[in-house]
């Protein structure tokens, strides 16, 4: 079976617009629910600001997680001293 790792065509960008979509969608989720709660208790921009914010906040942890449990993520050297050189021939 021919080797896919480097070259898998169109599919390989899902997870990173599954993800995006996901810190978007989070956002503006919270974003109407603090306007809805602002107009409903009249206190206009708090608790939009404050959704919009930690929608964010949430947002952006779901994002680190998968990107922290992602095996392609896990592969990659840690820090710029241990890549490989093209002077470092085997």
């Amino acid at each position: 079976m021919a080797d896919r790792g480097h070259h898998r065509g169109f599919g390989a960008g899902n997870k990173y617009l599954a993800a995006a979509m996901r810190f978007a969608g989070g956002v503006t989720l919270f974003l109407f629910c603090g306007l809805w709660l602002d107009r409903r208790i009249k206190t206009t921009p708090l608790f939009t600001l404050v959704g919009a914010l930690g929608g964010a906040i949430l947002g952006f942890i779901s994002v680190y997680r998968e990107y922290q449990a992602d095996p392609d993520h896990q592969a990659e050297p840690r820090s710029w001293s241990e890549k490989r050189r093209d002077s470092d021939s085997p």
